[in-house]
């Protein structure tokens, strides 16, 4: 017999290694604590979307990561929709040059109405620590790719493009433009976009300028 600990007995405790390492460095960890407790009563209740089908595990985290994706991408909308919120994500959208630190650059008030939305979200979807985490990590990884000061070969973005959001669309989306700023919400998947019809192809990137007028 192996005297190896069940793999399973880990997956919550390294689920939440990894939510805090992420969430440390994106601010969120004092809800940390919050989101672990309401995600336990909701398997526990059998409350969310995810518990009412029972589904194989890799298919289950799958419809978490599009479940929590497509909140994101609602909740990046809202922000360009509700004034009151605009005021908040505008500080995402103040730099005149783009790079990686925009990615985690937010105001707090954006940060902790988002991070106290997630709450019912959670409950709604039923996703489980282990398939935040997952998301956590696929997000962080894609966000930091598409704010980064890149520039891809044309054929090679296009190709990422239909399914992950590429620095081609994310510059657009951070144009002073107006129009544009109304485009190209999706985080990880673009498909959302193209869906929603919010998708936006800029002809010529270099002649985009960052930042915000007022408005």
């Amino acid at each position: 017999m192996s005297n190896l600990p069940d793999l399973a007995s880990w997956r919550l405790p390294a689920s939440i290694g990894v939510l805090a390492l992420l969430l440390i460095a994106e601010t969120l960890w004092p809800f940390l604590a919050a989101w672990i407790a309401v995600m336990q009563w909701s398997a526990t209740q059998q409350v969310g979307v995810l518990h009412w089908a029972p589904l194989p595990t890799a298919t289950r985290a799958l419809a978490g990561v599009l479940l929590l994706d497509l909140w994101t991408y609602a909740w990046h909308r809202l922000n360009h929709v509700v004034p009151f919120l605009w005021r908040f994500h505008r500080v995402h959208h103040s730099d005149r040059e783009m790079d990686v630190t925009t990615a985690n650059r937010f105001h707090v008030g954006e940060i902790i109405a988002s991070s106290l939305l997630r709450i019912p979200v959670f409950v709604l979807i039923g996703c489980r620590p282990e398939e935040l985490a997952l998301y956590e990590v696929l997000l962080f990884a894609v966000v930091q790719f598409h704010h980064a000061n890149i520039g891809l070969p044309e054929w090679l973005d296009r190709a990422l493009r239909l399914v992950i959001v590429t620095p081609h669309l994310h510059k657009v989306h951070h144009s002073v433009v107006v129009a544009d700023q109304q485009a190209n919400f999706s985080s990880l998947f673009s498909w959302w976009d193209r869906l929603a019809r919010t998708l936006r192809i800029a002809p010529n990137l270099k002649q985009i300028r960052f930042g915000v007028d007022d408005r």
